[in-house]
């Protein structure tokens, strides 16, 4: 019976990625599309959001509007006709207090009121605009007016330079509450110098090639190791290889996703849908591996026996929690602002990673128990280090999420865009240098199998060999294999049991 249900939950995660899918809008590019996007009411004033990337300064950097188009109500179009005016208004992350003002220090609005005209000067019925002390120029307002009854009114098409590097903020406003039920169409284009890439994403294009190459060179050794030594393969070995494959699978295809956005302007769902589930998928099979070694699985013991179904169950739970976090962060995402996933979908995540450390630690912890008792000096060994390579990761760890945390805390309007790829990087480096210590310590040899599942071994004859080096003279240890193999299994079960 768990054996069914594991498969029905197998199954229920292959199709997570379509289902998703079907759901999704096509991801556009830095080419913000609008289809007919609302203004929503903010302050005194009708606002809709059109995006924020960092820009580096250049002549090849610029935002264009391209056939932006408004549309009002039947019922505004007869309260008025030759007014509606809605602007349109680009400004740097550092000029933010340049619009909107308050009167006598209340609340601050965006639209001119009749105090704010008296007091700072501004029309009223338009946005308050302050010139920026680099640029008396900036910020830049683009206006745009309705003309008798016509229910719509279009933009002349515009490009905006960039020559200061900077985080590019795009609102477009009206301060006429004759227009509410306000829509627009169109789309803007925002350029960088080396392409369509927004800031924060492009230095992550250059990471993704060194951790391919990185990927690629543990995937040359451990495939040598493996190969030479492919009769004396565990099983747990099997996993490590999968993990190496999926690690550089990974990079590669994020690679290839944020080149194609760079070198075209578009980023198609399919590919970046596909990326975070293999993404996914690897950081399952990951922290299953890991699990499985602090068990003792391949090297203690020869099977999870009971708690199989349960392993299989934590892992499709976590697929699932994880490529549905994922696939709300990445895909569809343009804007240079970090992606911020409904609550409903980051605290299962984070639950399930608090639970996993839990269960690793304790496992860790009784494998540990078990090779002292049983005097198995070399396996005791590697597990020691390996249990201390997990501790100083769980602890960068922990103290990578306080720095992430203030980092996101200190910096609201995103003014530290160009090192927010880091954020990102630091998880991708911490999974790899992990993942080359279990290597590491588990590398094939041609003692692998034989000492695998073997019980007591001599303490002199464990002092010259190791799990992953070394020949001995005879088979002695497959004798001994023999003889200890009942009594093996024996405590396997029991163990089993009690956890």
């Amino acid at each position: 019976m768990a054996a069914m249900d594991s498969g029905k939950l197998i199954h229920l995660s292959l199709f997570v990625p379509l289902l998703l899918s079907f759901h999704l809008k096509i991801a556009e590019s830095s080419a913000h599309i609008y289809p007919s996007q609302p203004f929503h009411d903010v302050g005194n004033s009708l606002l809709l959001y059109g995006g924020s990337e960092g820009i580096f300064a250049s002549s090849r950097s610029f935002i264009r509007f391209e056939n932006i188009t408004l549309w009002r109500t039947n019922d505004a179009s007869r309260k008025g006709r030759n007014n509606g005016l809605v602007q349109a208004v680009i400004f740097e992350a550092s000029d933010r207090n340049n619009i909107g003002g308050s009167a006598y220090g209340g609340q601050r609005s965006i639209c001119c009121t009749p105090d704010l005209a008296q007091l700072q000067g501004c029309k009223q019925g338009e946005i308050i605009r302050i010139p920026s002390a680099h640029d008396p120029k900036w910020p830049i307002l683009l206006r745009v007016r309705f003309k008798g009854k016509r229910l719509y009114a279009k933009m002349e098409d515009t490009e905006i330079l960039i020559r200061k590097t900077g985080i590019y903020n795009l609102l477009f406003i009206s301060c006429d509450p004759k227009l509410k039920g306000l829509k627009m169409t169109g789309k803007t284009v925002w350029k960088n110098p080396e392409g369509y890439l927004p800031g924060r994403m492009a230095p992550l294009m250059k990471f993704y090639v060194y951790m391919s190459f990185a990927y690629l060179l543990l995937s040359a050794v451990w495939f040598f190791q493996y190969l030479r030594f492919r009769t004396d393969i565990l099983p747990l070995q099997h996993c490590i290889t999968v993990v190496i494959v999926l690690g550089l699978l990974e990079m590669v295809f994020w690679y290839l996703d944020y080149a194609n956005f760079n070198n075209t302007g578009t980023r198609p769902l399919a590919l970046t849908t596909w990326v975070v589930t293999i993404g996914a998928f690897r950081k399952t099979v990951s922290r299953i591996l890991i699990l499985c070694v602090s068990m003792g699985f391949g090297v203690v013991k020869s099977t999870l026996g009971g708690l199989t179904s349960k392993v299989l169950l934590v892992g499709v739970t976590y697929f699932i929690a994880s490529e549905m976090l994922d696939i709300a962060e990445n895909v569809g995402i343009i804007d240079d602002i970090s992606g911020r996933a409904k609550l409903f979908l980051v605290l299962p995540d984070a639950f399930l990673d608090a639970f996993l450390i839990l269960w690793i630690f304790t496992s860790l912890s009784k494998t540990l128990e078990q090779l002292q008792m049983k005097r198995t000096s070399v396996k005791l060994d590697i597990y020691r280090k390996f249990s201390n390579a997990l501790a100083v990761m769980v602890v960068a760890s922990v103290a990578w999420i306080v720095y992430e945390v203030y980092f996101k805390a200190t910096d609201p309007f995103n003014e530290r865009w160009q090192t927010a790829w880091t954020i990102t990087a630091f998880w991708d480096v911490i999974a790899f240098v992990l993942l080359c210590i279990i290597c590491y310590l588990w590398t094939p040899s041609q003692n692998s199998q034989r000492y695998a599942y073997s019980g007591e071994l001599d303490e002199e004859n464990e002092e010259v060999q190791s799990l992953t080096g070394g020949k001995q003279d005879g088979d002695i240890s497959l004798v001994k294999q023999e003889k200890n193999g009942g009594s093996d299994s024996e405590e396997d079960v029991e163990e089993d049991k009690r956890e």
